[in-house]
């Protein structure tokens, strides 16, 4: 198993979801509709499978005719966060969500559904039962950022205190290792943590 699932998944508290269906009902990617269907084309395997689940709503009036607040939610944190683009925004439904908000093909699932909300930085449905338990993880994440900054910066000290070119080494591999993580947490925004 990877570290991902070790880190994150295998510590989701999976009883926290409501099973209200509307994680499914109404759903986005950060890519558009046709950059989708492009990847598809090309075999990537998320696009395929992402596709083989979702279908597009015609509309965002559409979608909202389906659930209101989870589009109007979606759509706040996008501008919120400087990525709303209505012109590249598709919402889709689960094509196997029954009407009463169960999955109809629950067992035989593909890893998307399974591992349904991904990652802390997931925008879920208003009143979804993983909303405090992701926002703090997200918090874990920045505090994680932010200790990297802390110790880059006393890396910069330390560098001006060492003339030793092997030790000077190390501290570059250590800044380098602190880079990768807050570049880890780039498209969350890291940069202003």
């Amino acid at each position: 198993m990877s570290s991902y699932e070790d880190s994150y998944l295998n510590k989701r508290p999976q009883e926290l979801c409501h099973m209200c269906g509307k994680c499914c009902r109404v759903v986005t990617t950060m890519r558009p509709y046709s950059e989708l269907l492009e990847l598809q084309k090309q075999g990537e395997q998320a696009a395929c499978e992402f596709l083989s689940i979702f279908e597009p709503f015609p509309s965002i009036e559409e979608a909202k005719k389906a659930d209101k607040g989870t589009v109007e939610n979606i759509i706040e944190h996008l501008q919120a966060d400087g990525k709303y683009d209505e012109s590249k925004v598709t919402f889709y439904t689960c094509k196997y969500l029954q009407d009463d908000n169960k999955c109809s093909i629950y067992d035989k699932r593909p890893t998307l559904c399974r591992h349904c909300p991904s990652t802390p930085w997931a925008i879920v449905p208003p009143g979804c039962g993983f909303e405090g338990w992701l926002f703090m993880k997200r918090e874990e994440d920045k505090e994680r950022v932010r200790k990297a900054k802390e110790e880059l910066l006393e890396m910069e000290v330390l560098k001006k205190r060492v003339t030793n070119i092997e030790t000077l080494n190390k501290i570059y591999a250590v800044e380098h290792k602190l880079q990768r993580t807050i570049d880890l947490y780039k498209k969350y925004g890291s940069e202003n943590w």
